[in-house]
């Protein structure tokens, strides 16, 4: 069912040949892989890589969950430009709830899966990675100061590759920093930003974010929000199980929250979780 597809000038088609699977393979030497999520962080990882170490031998490396807000897909071919490397997509062919749904389970809320995760992003950028690059190929995510943690446990998870995280590294930068680093550059900033959302993954959506996310969610794009919600009800019927994405304590336990449950609960002016953003991470945290 895997399909990968990459995005590059025709001149460059003579560097690729395809495998005996249908997927695109470089010929060239990959040095330096830079997993190019289209996120902020991810394109000044990118910026630090090719200003160290040039472009040549340089792949960004994107992995599409064909649910994507359409301003990502401006973004990172213009961020993809400015840093001077053409952009590698790599896609499944399905979303988070077509993956849901054929692997039969919610994920996040009660369960704790994150098939969508495992399948449209770890699985498929490891795949490409073993098919692409050769033992000294350094990969590079988009990590800030603040989560060397993540990069100790992708090293500790994946101790066969190298890995980095240049922007947890001196001269260290805020996110603020990044962004003013960003419109310099003459580069408008995804839209998922402006509305305040943490990452600009999957077009706001994420079954490992938490209420305050979807209650975002819900006020700034209601049409997005009314989308996944029925999505959701749909997996209840079809598996006949109490799943959610959300989840919820009251007196000590755990229950399942649902997108619909949520909506009616922020519309009656109930009290929601206003401090559960949860996180993102689907292509580094397994």
């Amino acid at each position: 069912m895997t399909t990968l597809e990459q995005s590059k000038p025709a001149d460059e088609a003579r560097d690729s040949r395809t495998s005996e699977r249908g997927c695109v393979v470089l010929q060239r030497l990959v040095r330096h892989l830079v997993l190019f999520s289209g996120g902020l962080v991810s394109w000044a990882t990118a910026k630090r890589v090719v200003e160290k170490h040039g472009t040549d031998g340089v792949v960004l490396l994107f992995a599409d969950t064909m649910m994507e807000d359409e301003d990502l897909y401006r973004f990172i071919v213009e961020a993809s430009e400015n840093v001077g490397v053409p952009l590698t997509r790599i896609a499944d062919g399905r979303n988070p709830w077509e993956v849901m749904r054929d692997e039969r389970i919610i994920g996040g809320g009660m369960t704790g899966a994150d098939p969508c995760s495992k399948i449209l992003k770890r699985q498929l950028l490891d795949r490409w990675t073993r098919e692409n690059c050769q033992p000294e190929t350094v990969s590079h995510v988009g990590l800030d100061w603040t989560e060397h943690h993540r990069l100790d446990r992708m090293r500790a998870r994946m101790p066969e590759r190298k890995w980095s995280a240049p922007m947890t590294e001196a001269p260290y930068m805020t996110k603020p920093q990044m962004m003013a680093w960003l419109k310099r550059e003459g580069i408008e900033p995804p839209r998922l930003y402006k509305m305040g959302f943490p990452h600009n993954n999957c077009g706001g959506f994420c079954i490992k974010a938490g209420q305050a996310h979807f209650e975002l969610l819900l006020r700034m794009m209601p049409d997005r929000y009314a989308y996944h919600e029925q999505k959701e009800e749909e997996m209840r019927q079809m598996l006949g199980k109490d799943y959610a994405v959300l989840r919820e304590q009251r007196d000590g336990n755990k229950y399942p929250l649902t997108l619909r449950k949520l909506r009616e609960r922020i519309k009656s002016q109930g009290t929601f979780d206003q401090f559960e953003w949860g996180g993102c991470g689907c292509a580094i945290d397994a």
